[in-house]
């Protein structure tokens, strides 16, 4: 195969049309077997262009990580409109996420499964994604408390647990729907809300579940 004819284009347009052809690759074949060599192919530039642009096959995979993950919390933050109340934040918030993931499947296997399993400095960059989701999704738990009743008996910590769960699940149906033909966004959006609202907005109206006392059986033996 002859060398790869490029176009001249603005910089920022070629790295980033380089970004997607990586994105796709490293999303369909993983880290390890993806190949600088069909990088290059599919974005329609020569290999010596992809090493001068972004020097390496980790700095290229660090760069993707970085584009998708804050494209990731943007979408989030934007499908969510602070006027609205807590469970319909929550729902629009969730609603953007499974969209977004939904829509970029191989983004998602890049940040969800391709960058957490190739070493720290790529985990990293995930860990620092996911905090981002977590501390906003913790924020929108503490405005339906304060919403629900004037003085939130919400520890901090509590609160920043919930965030966790909700996000690790949503994290998880993700990956469950996008594998599963036919899930829509709404309908995997719909299934967590189903799962996770009934106790929450319980819990920011200030009824928490606790265990019953159990009521001693007779003793056997």
């Amino acid at each position: 195969m002859g060398a790869v004819k490029t176009k001249r284009m603005p910089r920022a347009v070629r790295e980033q049309q380089m970004l997607d052809a990586a994105v796709r690759i490293f999303g369909q074949r993983g880290y390890m077997a993806a190949s600088m060599d069909e990088i290059a192919e599919l974005a329609g530039v020569s290999k010596p262009l992809v090493y001068l642009y972004l020097n390496s096959k980790e700095d290229l995979f660090t760069a993707c990580i970085r584009r998708e993950a804050g494209a990731l919390v943007e979408a989030v933050r934007a499908g969510v409109r602070r006027d609205l109340p807590a469970d319909r934040q929550l729902w629009e918030g969730l609603g953007a996420f499974f969209a977004h993931t939904g829509e970029n499947p191989d983004a998602w296997s890049v940040l969800h499964l391709q960058a957490r399993t190739h070493g720290e400095p790529f985990a990293a960059e995930v860990a620092a994604m996911r905090e981002e989701i977590v501390a906003f999704v913790t924020q929108l738990i503490l405005a339906g408390a304060r919403e629900a009743h004037r003085d939130p008996d919400l520890p901090e910590r509590e609160v920043a647990g919930l965030a966790e769960a909700l996000v690790g699940a949503a994290e998880s149906l993700a990956a469950w729907a996008n594998a599963t033909p036919g899930v829509t966004a709404r309908q995997a959006a719909a299934t967590l809300m189903n799962f996770a609202w009934a106790g929450l907005g319980d819990l920011m109206a200030g009824r928490p579940w606790a265990p019953q006392e159990e009521s001693p059986g007779p003793h056997t033996g």
